[in-house]
């Protein structure tokens, strides 16, 4: 994969956080406190024009949070 690809994957992934959050009814804030990091982190995994990579273990915790397998915010629509 290129390092475009790459970063557009990582847009991805945080476009799928966003919306399985508003989905399931959450603020950052509110998810950001489920998964134990700062509300600002949330928000640069989530900002569609920052290429934010996250640790698989926080992509875990934020899955779980979201009550979403994980696969879900990784597969590639």
């Amino acid at each position: 994969m290129s390092e475009y690809g790459y970063q557009n994957f990582i847009l991805d992934v945080g476009l799928k956080i966003s919306y399985y959050r508003k989905r399931a009814g959450l603020t950052q804030e509110d998810l950001a406190e489920r998964v134990g990091v700062s509300t600002s982190y949330i928000g640069m995994i989530e900002a569609p024009g920052v290429s934010k990579s996250t640790s698989l273990k926080t992509l875990y915790a934020i899955a779980t949070a979201l009550g979403v397998p994980p696969y879900k915010l990784l597969q590639n629509d």
